[in-house]
């Protein structure tokens, strides 16, 4: 209570006071209250290249806070940093180095894909709007077209260079989904929509916003365009072959001509040298994993080797991650894997081993032949010798080839723990 024997000016200046404050108690109540995400579906469109690559997003309450889920198909990424940055949010995208930057007003949000990891500045406008769950097109028009089922691909370049790859899909009328495999991993979990004769799909991870676009150039086949965030930009031919396949992932990278074992020492993530003639890897079967928190192939391929290793180490089994990293500083380096340790519950050893680059992975490990692709995977037996090297990976979007992966290696690693 004010005291009546206060004098005017003072009153006056209390009064005015107390009034400030509480206008700034409203204006951040308010500006609180604009910058909620609403429970629900949101649409995004990422504008690029003259395109929009869309994909859904949802937010939900998990542990008295706000979260969000990225979708693709069958896939949910878990978005659980989110943080206030001046009038906007700050929506951290899992293990990548890059950020989702927006403001968020009455069911709008308005802002940028930005990534912090590259050479150049990189940020993408985008969209959301509360409430929404087509991917593209609301009522799109009948599908006049089947795109389901397997295309032996290429995909070209501005400069001309072709690659090989496969595309496998599911249509129900309208709705699509499947993914392209090739010799370096799969393109994950695509989803979208046939509108006429008209296909549609795109997918976002959190690090990679693709669309890939294609219409018939003949019963059998497609001509299409792929548009990868900012400015990347393939073409791409397709004909149907139930038939397609590529390459044998274990033939393609290999150890040179009088190498059979493996040997390297890089620093783990608290700076001390760590080798493959260590006293904790011998005698036992060893999975050296080339792998970059960039890549979502090696996301995939680690979801799947970290509860293994957990469940399997007992029976005499060691992973070494080896980390190929965007910045060459060291500091850098091993927080972008300490993170991506954290996230993902990587409870074997992750070693920081150079730049995200596949020559200098190959000087790296100079007994290969070469390294093709993130990740590559290393089979060690308990003699020290290197019993098979896989290039690339097949994720759980691929379906058939994901069960034919985990076969696979499920078979490799019951012979090599098998072995005395």
């Amino acid at each position: 209570m004010i005291q009546s024997h206060i004098n005017t000016p003072a009153r006056l200046i209390l009064f005015l006071a107390l009034a400030f404050s509480q206008l700034i108690t409203s204006c951040n109540s308010k500006q609180s209250s604009d910058m909620a995400i609403k429970e629900g579906s949101w649409r995004v469109v990422l504008q690029a290249q003259n395109q929009e690559i869309p994909y859904i997003m949802n937010a939900e309450a998990k542990d008295g806070k706000t979260v969000l889920y990225l979708l693709n198909g069958e896939e949910r990424i878990l978005l659980d940093e989110i943080t206030p940055m001046g009038d906007s949010v700050k929506i951290g995208l899992h293990i990548f180095d890059a950020d989702l930057i927006a403001k968020v007003e009455d069911g709008q949000m308005k802002g940028r894909f930005v990534k912090n990891d590259t050479p150049e500045p990189y940020s993408v406008p985008f969209t959301a709007t509360h409430g929404q769950k087509n991917r593209f097109s609301e009522k799109p028009a009948p599908a006049t077209f089947a795109f389901g089922g397997k295309w032996e691909v290429v995909f070209s370049d501005k400069e001309g260079s072709s690659y090989k790859a496969v595309g496998v899909f599911n249509q129900d009328d309208n709705y699509i989904t499947g993914t392209f495999l090739t010799e370096t991993g799969d393109y994950r979990y695509l989803e979208g929509e046939v509108a006429g004769n008209q296909l549609k799909v795109s997918t976002f991870d959190g690090n990679h916003a693709y669309l890939f676009t294609a219409k018939p150039a003949g019963d059998s086949t497609l001509q299409g365009e792929f548009f990868s965030g900012m400015s990347g930009y393939e073409s791409w031919t397709a004909k149907r072959n139930p038939d397609a396949k590529l390459a044998d992932a274990n033939t393609l990278t290999f150890l040179k001509p009088g190498y059979d074992k493996l040997t390297f020492s890089f620093p783990d993530l608290n700076g001390k040298q760590v080798a493959l003639t260590d006293p904790k890897y011998k005698g036992k079967v060893v999975i050296v994993q080339l792998l970059g928190t960039w890549c979502p192939n090696c996301l995939d391929e680690t979801n799947f080797l970290s509860p293994y290793y957990n469940a399997n180490k007992a029976r005499g089994l060691e992973i070494i991650g080896l980390g190929f990293e965007r910045s060459p500083e060291f500091e850098k380096a091993a927080a972008r894997l300490a993170k991506m340790r954290d996230k993902l519950d990587i409870n074997y050893d992750l070693l920081v081993a150079g730049v995200s680059d596949k020559d200098a992975a190959a000087k790296a490990l100079p007994a290969l032949n070469h390294v093709m692709s993130f990740p590559t995977t290393i089979y060690i037996d308990r003699q020290g010798k290197v019993r098979k090297v896989h290039t690339g990976f097949s994720g759980p979007g691929t379906g058939k080839y994901y069960e034919d992966w985990v076969k696979d290696f499920n078979a490799t690693m019951n012979e090599l723990l098998a072995e005395k």
